[in-house]
Order: C-alpha cells, then sequence, then structure tokens
C-alpha cells in the first residue's frame, strides 16, 4: 500500500518547506528551459540527459526485468506514453517532466506502472498528476493518465504518425497515438473503426486487426493521417446534422500519396481486416 502523507491545511508553511518549494521551482523552470533549447537544436542539454539518466536509474531499481529509456516531455495531453520492445527487454517511457524529481513511492509505481500496467499503480499516477496538474503549459482541466502503446508486432505508430507529421503537417500536429486494446477470440465482424480520435484528450486510436502481417505499412500510415485531419478540420454543422467528414476533409484526405493504392489495397482485402 503506498503511502500517502496526511497535510493539515491549516497548518503554517515553515521557512524549510517554503526554501524546499523554491528550490523544486527553480528545477522545474531549468529542465523546462533545456526543453524549449532542446526543440530548436539536436543537442540535447547536459541538464536534460542528466534528468533522464537520473529517472533511468531510479524506476530501474524497482524493474524485475527488462531496462528502461527515459525521454522526458512537455506534452500537454500526454503524460505518460509506454513503448514495450519485449524481444529487446526493453521499455521506452516518455513522461512529462513533472516526474524529474519523483520520490521513491513514485518510483516504484512508474516500474509497476510500465511493466505490468499495475492498477494500483494507476491510481498513484493518477493522483500525483492531478495534483502536479498545474506544471502542465496551457491545461487547466484534469490530465487523465494513460498508457500509449506504440510499437505493435509488426507496426510502430509513433514512426509512422512522426513521419507524417512532418511531411504532410509540418510538425504541427498535437496528439497522442496508441494501438487499441486487444481483443479476446478470433472472429469475423460485420464492421470494425479502423481509427479514431478523440478530440477532448487529442488521442488517436488504431484498431488492432492493422497490426498484422498483412497489413501494408502504407495502409496503417493512411488510418493515422485520416484521424489526423480530425485535428485540422473541425465538425461541421450541415441541415442540423455534424459533418465529420466536409469537402474540404475529403480533400486534403486525398492528397496522401498512396491514397487509391491504400483504398483499392483495403477493397480487396476488407474481409481478412474484419476477420480478427
Amino acid at each position: 500500500m503506498p503511502f500517502h502523507p496526511v497535510v493539515d491545511p491549516c497548518a503554517p508553511v515553515s521557512s524549510l518547506d517554503a526554501a524546499s518549494d523554491d528550490a523544486a521551482t527553480s528545477r522545474a523552470a531549468v529542465l523546462v528551459d533545456a526543453l524549449r533549447r532542446a526543440r530548436r537544436s539536436i543537442d540535447i542539454p547536459q541538464e536534460l540527459v542528466d534528468a533522464q539518466s537520473s529517472l533511468e536509474r531510479r524506476i530501474r531499481a524497482h524493474l524485475t526485468r527488462g531496462k528502461v529509456a527515459v525521454t522526458l516531455t512537455d506534452n500537454r495531453y500526454t503524460m505518460i506514453s509506454v513503448r514495450r520492445l519485449p524481444k529487446e527487454k526493453r521499455y521506452e517511457v516518455r513522461l512529462h517532466h513533472m516526474f524529474a524529481a519523483a520520490d521513491p513511492v513514485m518510483t516504484r509505481a512508474l516500474a509497476r506502472y510500465v511493466a505490468d500496467n499495475d492498477p494500483e499503480a494507476s491510481r498513484v499516477l493518477g493522483e500525483f498528476i492531478d495534483q502536479n496538474n498545474e506544471h502542465v503549459r496551457g491545461r487547466s482541466r484534469r490530465a487523465p493518465i494513460q498508457v500509449l502503446f506504440t510499437a505493435g508486432e509488426h507496426h510502430d505508430l509513433r514512426e509512422i504518425f512522426d513521419e507524417l507529421n512532418a511531411r504532410y503537417f509540418g510538425n504541427k500536429i498535437e496528439a497522442a497515438i496508441t494501438w487499441g486494446a486487444r481483443n479476446g477470440k478470433v472472429r469475423r465482424r460485420n464492421s470494425i473503426k479502423m481509427g479514431t480520435y478523440a478530440v477532448q484528450d487529442r488521442l488517436i486510436r488504431i484498431h488492432r486487426s492493422l497490426d498484422r502481417k498483412f497489413v501494408p505499412r502504407f495502409f496503417v500510415a493512411w488510418i493515422v493521417f485520416h484521424e489526423m485531419l480530425h485535428q485540422v478540420h473541425d465538425v461541421q454543422l450541415k441541415n442540423g446534422r455534424r459533418e465529420f467528414h466536409s469537402k474540404a476533409f475529403m480533400s486534403d484526405e486525398a492528397q496522401f500519396e498512396q491514397y487509391d493504392e491504400a483504398r483499392a489495397w483495403e477493397r480487396s482485402h476488407l474481409d481478412a481486416i474484419l476477420t480478427y
């Protein structure tokens, strides 16, 4: 059971507490500045390298298996993103910089969450994010905790998203992406949503049916591209009904380089996609 300190809201703040808060604020400011400099340069500032290495060591101390690589971010929408590489026995974890000075209780929760998706660890981390929400730039609402699995057995969604973002959107799309949940028994469906975009959370979710060997990468990229366009085009109201795919949306979608090829592949392989 994690330890949660009891705080008396009426207790005066001691000079020691104030000094500690000032030091934490100063460290956070240095880290945020390093993250901003990292976005403008190919070289990673030493302050950022040191913070990531320190957090890696502290999380690794609680892991029973595998290695962990940490990347700190200033992302507004995704606080925790996990990429599991079982063949390499390694976890790639992207964490909001609020975790940089995490105490042993929190690093243990991170380890359990990353390795086992432990529900109790998820609760502890969710509370931590709520308590530190003011560190998330431009964010006033509750920051939901999500584990995002981008590396599938055959396709890496993060790699596809980054390539599309650079090529078609000038790296302006700010969204998280993940594979959907795994299903149970294989069965034939009448239809599936191959991709969804949650506007509020800016989260793209791709159906696991597409993470199979026979599905070409360009087809997965087309589905991801389609969902990314939802951040560019607002939902329109037409004749009292919401229009998700306007003419402008469809025109932009047709700019995907392998658009015709992807549509043709879908028509000829739809039955196989639906069987999952």
